[in-house]
């Protein structure tokens, strides 16, 4: 049977506003990030979707968000947090290397981006392991842009662009395996 995960990025925070490298350091949502949340959470609701379990980052600002989008309890994942960038957090986006990082940040205390993508995909599928049919998880940009990776081999469609603020990734789950069927990006234009 399949199952869904709608798999979210959080909203804007103080450390996206100035550019800085956030990973496992944290920021706050901004008053924009709240807002963008709030429009998410009336995504959910317009569409009449339910959720049987939600999840969440260990990261402050992923579980804002998460409790800005719905008010029921929720699961904190430490196997959904940001890629660790090492000495790098808090530092200025201006020196992070040209894509693709592989395993750039290793060598400064991070985590190579093979062995991200495996965690990322690990927490998620125990994720959907559970008795559960349609599931939130809030994680950060670069989780969902590397989970999304780890997947491309099945899914038709791909985000090419950065994850942008509560953009939202919904996959199937089934036999073990995820397909990215839907990518909800907000016009936060108005906001």
């Amino acid at each position: 049977m399949k199952k869904i995960l709608y798999l979210m990025r959080h909203g804007q925070t103080i450390f996206n506003v100035r550019r800085k490298i956030q990973g496992w350091c944290d920021a706050p949502l901004t008053e924009l990030g709240m807002k963008q949340a709030a429009v998410a959470a009336a995504y959910f609701k317009e569409n009449n979707i339910i959720f049987d379990a939600a999840y969440s980052s260990t990261s402050e600002r992923a579980c804002d968000t998460l409790e800005m989008v719905t008010d029921m309890p929720y699961t904190r994942v430490k196997g959904l947090k940001e890629w660790n960038f090492g000495v790098f957090e808090g530092e200025s986006e201006d020196l992070n290397p040209p894509l693709p990082y592989h395993d750039f940040f290793v060598t400064f205390g991070g985590e190579g981006q093979e062995e991200f993508q495996k965690r990322i995909a690990e927490a998620c599928r125990d994720i959907m392991e559970q008795d559960n049919k349609v599931v939130l998880a809030v994680s950060h940009g670069a989780a969902c842009k590397n989970f999304m990776r780890y997947w491309e081999h099945t899914s038709v469609i791909t985000q090419q662009e950065k994850i942008g603020n509560c953009c939202i990734l919904k996959f199937e789950y089934e036999n073990h395996a995820f397909e990215l069927v839907d990518i909800i990006n907000h016009d936060f234009s108005e906001l």
